[in-house]
């Protein structure tokens, strides 16, 4: 009898058949900081991450890089800076590398909205 020690759908892939899979963001409360989830595909050798949030006029607000991961779900907390109120229009860029950057192996994109300040709590 044979045990499998992943499950199927979590089998670890070469590196080049690794993608990214998902993103998903959700600002804090404080709107200051945005929680964030990465998941790639599992994994045989580790990969190389960046990840870069900018706002709608394009400049850098946060950045993170990410070597050589040990996980394929991951979550981080991105700081919102250099703005005095954070609301409006971002977009998130993510990158998977392994030797360089250029280009990417996989690059995902996903916009999002942090609210005004009298619309980030609930009545």
């Amino acid at each position: 009898m044979e045990i499998p020690l992943f499950p199927t759908d979590q089998i670890p892939r070469p590196a080049d058949e690794i993608k990214i899979e998902q993103i998903e963001i959700t600002p804090y409360p404080d709107r200051f900081r945005v929680h964030t989830r990465v998941r790639v595909t599992p994994f045989l050798e580790r990969p190389n991450l960046l990840m870069v949030a900018r706002n709608q006029d394009n400049v850098i607000v946060s950045e993170l890089n990410i070597i050589e991961t040990m996980h394929a779900d991951m979550e981080f907390t991105l700081h919102i800076r250099n703005v005095k109120d954070p609301a409006g229009e971002y977009t998130l860029t993510v990158e998977l590398f392994y030797q360089t950057r250029t280009p990417p192996q996989d690059r995902k994109t996903q916009t999002f909205t942090i609210p005004e300040a009298n619309m980030s709590t609930s009545n």
